[in-house]
């Protein structure tokens, strides 16, 4: 099974990315989303990330099977130089090596224009701070009690990566 890795495509690949994304946002705290975004605000998403730091899709054999994406990190101008990443695998796919990939693709390019790469991880998520490390994160601290769903306060983690 061959892994690819591409830029995303708004039109192409909105409703396969919203796919993937919809079960972290209904049936975990690993987003902070209430509600799924449709196809539309999805392709919104591919098209406003992809222009301004970068979205890249990875494929299986022609199966879009994970995604990952540079997004500004605050909006004030002195955080210019620093991006927020974010990287969702299809669950049938987690393990393999496609959210190591996409960041070995995602992180050279944000280089070019970004300073610093964050990622905040919803806890507890031992895979995601295994494949952020993995990649060269550090922890930087926590938000505690910062969201609540699914019942409880959720604290969130950040990681950073000097790129």
């Amino acid at each position: 099974m061959t892994l690819s890795l591409r830029p995303a495509d708004a039109s192409r690949d909105a409703a396969r990315c919203a796919q993937i994304y919809r079960p972290f946002v209904t049936d975990s705290w690993i987003s902070f989303e209430l509600d799924p975004p449709s196809d539309g605000e999805m392709a919104q998403r591919i098209a406003g990330y992809a222009a301004s730091h970068a979205w890249l899709i990875a494929e299986r054999d022609g199966v879009v099977v994970g995604y990952a994406y540079g997004s500004p990190h605050r909006a004030r101008a002195a955080y210019a130089s620093s991006c927020d990443v974010a990287v969702y695998v299809d669950p049938a796919a987690a393990r393999g090596g496609v959210g190591r990939a996409l960041y070995g693709a995602l992180l050279p390019l944000l280089g070019k224009s970004c300073h610093a790469a964050f990622a905040g991880i919803a806890l507890p998520n031992e895979a995601s701070i295994g494949l952020h490390e993995a990649c060269g994160f550090t922890p930087v601290g926590v938000y505690r009690e910062v969201g609540w769903k699914m019942g409880g306060w959720r604290d969130v983690g950040w990681w950073q990566k000097v790129l």
